[in-house]
């Protein structure tokens, strides 16, 4: 790959510093101070990468990209702005610009957005040339195709995967329990691909996401609304219907669910008269539905009925070791909708990302690898290329088996604190003395690698961050022999 970039600005130097970047670089380019010479110069040459001021005599920026696209609408095309241009800039996006470059750029930054931009139109241009060579057939895609993956490797995900090849099989209710963002809907799903009504349809209706008043009208239908889409039952007849979050679901559609499950038949809203469905009922929720049948606030009896087989999806905190492997295969994912290389997380991260707690589960490791890829200039992704609030987010406190302390009870550490107590306990009932002695070094060098890591070994940022001057540091790395 050896592309060919054209810089366009009417700043004499803008262009200069340009010019040295790339031929430092060692990236073919040519210079144009306006729109109108490099509109000129398309007619005999193709550029791969444009590089543009967006405020220019002549043809403007925005104006270039409109004709540009006109000849190639696969180059990528890089906008300057200064920081007034802003409004300027989102149209250049909706317009079809690849990336933005706000006035003053540090041209290093510069250079690796080009760097981007290049792999981009050549990945582009081989997809369309495979695309070609494989003509316009197209087979007709399975439903597995379209399904995401569940990845992992650890023990509870084998169980999970253990369950879905016995029970897929069957035609019988299933309650997946598991908190927001586990991927209670991909077993949803499996168990539907994996089991008879394969080809058939797989209807999802979340319930947090429906009105109340409108629940019952979505599932069973409403004979006062017969020019409205079919109800969801209708869509799902003779595959599987999947009710999301059905801890939600209002006490009346409770009812008729339930006697769907008693009776094989339901009542639409509006109708004395009974429609049979042949479907398979699936349902999940991050709520403890035995709880809430326990005190009124869902119908014992469809709980019963649901809960003939279940499953719990275990939180990302509890399968941490399974998070190299789901990182590594969501930026592929997120690289591939981009077009570009996937990154790599280093050492240092995936560390400090098996140790946070994932409110958000499996989908916020999603986001935040999507993020990476977009955000990410570089290839490989370092602690401070994480974004901020994630950065300074609690860490997963590391449970450790309980010790027995001075009351004789046993306790699980909650947090690090705990942890350090649960310690001074079991030395102290040990029969030793001195232990700050042990304990003082340790908790150092616990701090001084952690900080070093988190600043990738930068001394003079780890001391100031640790509150100490950098000889202090120095004489701690000594002293703790610290590599």
């Amino acid at each position: 790959m050896n592309p060919m970039i054209w810089i366009i600005d009417d700043d004499a130097s803008i262009r200069f510093v340009f010019d040295k970047a790339l031929d430092v670089n060692s990236i073919r380019h040519r210079l144009f101070e306006n729109g109108d010479a490099a509109l000129a110069a398309l007619s005999h040459e193709i550029p791969d990468v444009i590089v543009s001021d967006i405020r220019m005599p002549g043809v403007d920026g925005l104006t270039l990209i409109k004709e540009v696209h006109k000849t190639d609408p696969d180059i990528p095309f890089i906008i300057m702005t200064a920081h007034s241009d802003l409004a300027a800039a989102i149209d250049s996006y909706e317009q079809g610009s690849f990336e933005y470059l706000p006035k003053p750029f540090d041209i290093e930054a510069a250079v690796a957005v080009i760097r981007r931009a290049a792999l981009h139109r050549f990945n582009t241009r081989k997809m369309r040339e495979e695309k070609a060579r494989q003509g316009d057939a197209h087979s007709p895609k399975d439903q597995l195709d379209d399904e995401e993956e569940i990845i992992g490797k650890s023990p509870v995900m084998q169980e999970v995967f253990k369950f879905i090849g016995r029970v897929s099989k069957t035609d019988l209710p299933v309650l997946i329990h598991g908190e927001v963002g586990t991927g209670r809907e991909l077993v949803a799903l499996a168990l539907h691909n994996h089991g008879a009504r394969r080809g058939k349809p797989f209807v999802t209706v979340n319930m947090s996401s429906v009105p109340q008043d409108m629940v019952q009208s979505q599932i069973f239908g409403d004979t006062k609304n017969v020019d409205d889409e079919p109800s969801s039952l209708k869509q799902a007849e003779g595959g599987t219907l999947f009710i999301n979050e059905i801890c939600d679901m209002p006490m009346d559609a409770q009812t008729r669910l339930l006697r769907l499950l008693q009776t094989g038949d339901y009542i639409p809203v509006g109708s004395d008269h009974p429609l049979k469905a042949n479907v398979r009922i699936i349902a999940s929720s991050s709520k403890d539905l035995e709880t809430m049948a326990q005190n009124g606030t869902f119908i014992a009896d469809l709980y019963y009925r649901l809960n003939v087989i279940n499953v719990n999806m275990p939180p990302l905190r509890e399968r941490n070791n399974d998070i190299p492997m789901l990182a590594k295969h969501f930026l592929s994912q997120a690289a591939a909708e981009a077009h570009t290389e996937p990154k790599k997380l280093t050492s240092e991260v995936l560390v400090f990302l098996c140790r946070q707690s994932w409110p958000g589960n499996v989908t916020q490791l999603k986001n935040l690898c999507k993020y990476l890829t977009i955000m990410v200039t570089g290839n490989d992704i370092q602690l401070v290329d994480l974004p901020q609030d994630f950065l300074h987010a609690r860490t997963q406190p590391i449970h450790t088996p309980g010790v027995t302390p001075i009351n004789g009870t046993t306790k699980d550490a909650t947090s690090w604190q705990d942890q350090l107590r649960n310690w001074v306990d079991s030395r102290l009932r040990s029969g030793e003395r001195d232990i700050l002695s042990e304990a003082v070094p340790e908790f150092e060098r616990v701090m001084l690698e952690a900080t070093l890591s988190f600043t990738g070994n930068h001394k003079q940022e780890s001391a100031r961050l640790l509150g100490w001057g950098r000889n202090t540091l120095t004489r701690k790395i000594k002293e703790l022999n610290i590599k």
